[in-house]
């Protein structure tokens, strides 16, 4: 199937040159230019954010920058909602256009394997975006896009990304409103939450690998 080949490799490549044009943004993006845009919405701004937040994530502009940005304008609170939103809104949209341009092309090159991986993915898929979301440094957007080639399905990744999203999003989002003073209570608190959902992430992810191992060796002794 060429034409699965081919979106696959689209897919691909819009995600690098996507990455390699708004993955530095976080030096240039800044609290004043953001809150430049929104201040028409008036006491909307919140709700105005979501979607501006949601498609800069799309396009993988970095989501601890949002979180923060989120949380410098509108507050911790606020802040986390909006964050929590927006990630929602990125990771269905993110997982809609991976599944249409990239799971026939998935199951094409990765054969059974791929096979035996969405099987697993429908008992354990909420479970897997969960310890992605606590990953610091994974792109949610990118493993979203990732998840739609593979099969995971969209209440999967919005139960898995409400779960897994919202500890990193409260703590970003605290740390924005902290920005003027990162040693303060808050700040600080935001940092330790940060570490732990980092450990709790790195422990989450042993373990999936270690399931996700047995299963792909399962599936290489079928094959013998």
């Amino acid at each position: 199937m060429a034409g699965a080949r081919t979106r696959l490799a689209i897919l691909v490549a819009g995600l690098v040159a996507l990455w390699v044009v708004f993955g530095p943004i976080g030096g240039v993006l800044s609290k004043e230019d953001v809150r430049s845009t929104i201040d028409a919405a008036g006491p909307l701004a919140p709700l105005a954010f979501v979607p501006i937040s949601g498609v800069l994530a799309l396009v993988l502009v970095p989501g601890p920058l949002l979180a923060a940005t989120s949380g410098a304008l509108f507050g911790t609170w606020v802040g986390f909602a909006v964050t929590l939103a927006s990630a929602l809104t990125t990771s269905a949209l993110a997982l809609l256009i991976g599944r249409h341009a990239g799971r026939d092309g998935a199951r094409e090159f990765g054969g059974r394997r791929v096979v035996a991986l969405e099987a697993w993915l429908d008992r354990q898929g909420v479970a897997a975006i969960v310890t992605a979301r606590l990953i610091p440094g994974l792109s949610d957007a990118a493993v979203s896009y990732a998840a739609g080639a593979v099969g995971v399905s969209l209440w999967q990744i919005l139960i898995g990304t409400a779960i897994g999203a919202a500890p990193r999003a409260l703590a970003y989002a605290a740390l924005g409103d902290s920005i003027t003073d990162l040693t303060s209570p808050q700040g600080l608190a935001a940092a330790a939450l940060l570490v732990a959902t980092a450990v709790l992430g790195a422990e989450l992810l042993r373990r999936t690998v270690r399931h996700s191992s047995r299963a792909a060796a399962a599936v290489a002794e079928q094959e013998r």
